[in-house]
């Protein structure tokens, strides 16, 4: 799956590894069900709900995507500790080439394995990728249930905030 990525975005959005589903037909987040799109939406990164073959369009929202692990899996809980792992240098790397101001870390157990900080939290984090500050953000899947979309676009909201300055469109 490659990178969607252009120099200076504001934000790099780094989820966990592919989806079957993604890995077959070369999109990100490629179901059209995935609360990403409806997320980005209802936190104000984009005007209108995307389809997932408009991946491309979230570059003009200030959005770049990549992946920790390329491996494409059902569930990202197939992947290894050291898969995840793994994925750190590469990501650094791409965050050196393109500079983003913020890596934005899809998935709260997967950050935590990948970086040891068992600790982490929903927000701005400590570390640096390159030179691109970290913000950990709860993974979109249907399968968090803990975080539905309400809560998810005040996630993804607070982000959009820090990172362009702008206050939250007001609830519809």
């Amino acid at each position: 799956m490659p990178d969607l990525v252009r120099p200076g975005l504001p934000v790099l959005l780094c989820g966990i590894n592919p989806s079957l589903w993604s890995g077959a037909v070369g999109l990100h987040f490629a179901s059209p069900s995935n609360r990403l799109w409806p997320t980005l939406h209802a936190s104000g990164w984009t005007s209108r709900r995307l389809h997932p073959s408009e991946t491309a369009d979230i570059l003009e929202a200030g959005l770049g995507i990549t992946n920790l692990v390329a491996r494409a899996t059902a569930r990202a809980d197939e992947l290894t500790d050291a898969e995840l792992r793994a994925g750190l240098p590469a990501l650094e790397a791409l965050a050196e080439r393109v500079r983003p101001r913020w890596v934005a870390f899809l998935g709260l157990t997967s950050y935590r394995t990948a970086t040891g900080l068992r600790q982490a939290q929903v927000g701005p984090q400590e570390r640096r990728i390159g030179p691109a500050e970290v913000w950990l953000l709860p993974n979109p899947s249907g399968l968090n249930a803990s975080w539905q979309l309400p809560r998810l676009a005040a996630a993804y909201g607070a982000l959009r905030v820090a990172a362009l300055g702008r206050e939250l469109p007001a609830a519809p």
